[in-house]
């Protein structure tokens, strides 16, 4: 709540909640039942978030992979995504709020590990489905994969900039636009995406420790006409996101009261 206020004076209107936030929930170890010990913590920090037009979303970790060849580590996935769910749901957030993950692995046969992920999504809770998305990623899958997935599963792809600039198919960060966003649709919110760049000096796919505004500007005037919420992937976090949003109070579209920023 105290960081949601600080955003909130700063006009930071989209923000990521850690994965942290109820330690070993989904583990077994786990024994309280958080959902209902925190019911009213989480009613009033959703209260706060609905009546100042925050968006928020999550991120689970790595070990999430839904299209593992081990069934238990899908099964243990399963239950990690399900707590994420349960926590927007106990704040009562509508389905804009999502839970991003990657494609998974590739094991050896993308084509065939994109069919398990397709098959493993159709295995999902309902609660978990419906506020997912998918990202590309810098390594295994990229945008064209995962709107192959979005075809056959209806599940929105959130863009990750720099991870396109490291893996992708030729497109340029306007055409990945064109693509991306037709796969969101009004219960989903604003397509989503997540903004960093390379770190200096530094091994190929290590993000930024701080925002290079120029290059933030040029990326704002590529995608001009598309409106997003965007996240910063920036390693100071909150220090490059108050540049930011000074940089993007000068776009009119994050003066609209459907654009967030953070």
């Amino acid at each position: 709540m105290k960081i949601l206020r600080f955003n909130v004076r700063h006009n930071l209107l989209f923000f990521r909640i850690t994965s942290n936030l109820v330690p070993f929930a989904s583990h077994p170890v786990c024994r309280l039942n958080w959902g209902e010990y925190f019911e009213a913590h989480f009613k009033s920090i959703g209260d706060f978030i609905q009546n100042n037009g925050i968006r928020v979303s999550m991120h689970p970790d790595p070990f999430i992979v839904i299209n593992s060849v081990d069934s238990k580590v899908f099964e243990n996935s399963a239950r990690e995504l399900a707590y994420h769910a349960h926590v927007l749901d106990s704040m009562e957030l509508d389905t804009t709020a999502k839970v991003q993950i990657h494609i998974g692995g590739v094991y050896g046969n993308k084509e065939k590990s994109m069919k398990r992920f397709v098959q493993r999504f159709e295995r999902l809770e309902e609660i978990i489905k419906r506020r997912l998305v998918i990202e590309n990623d810098d390594r295994c899958y990229t945008l064209n994969d995962c709107l192959q997935v979005s075809e056959e599963t209806g599940i929105p792809v959130l863009f990750d900039v720099f991870h396109h600039e490291v893996n992708n198919s030729g497109e340029t960060t306007r055409k990945a636009f064109e693509l991306f966003t037709k796969t969101w649709n009004e219960n989903d919110g604003l397509p989503m995406v997540d903004y960093s760049l390379q770190r200096e000096n530094s091994l190929k796919g290590k993000h930024a420790e701080s925002i290079n505004l120029e290059h933030f500007r040029s990326f704002l005037e590529e995608t001009k006409p598309f409106d997003s919420d965007i996240m910063l992937e920036i390693k100071d976090k909150e220090k490059s996101a108050l540049k930011a949003a000074t940089v993007a109070s000068e776009d009119t579209r994050f003066l609209a009261p459907t654009a967030k920023f953070s």
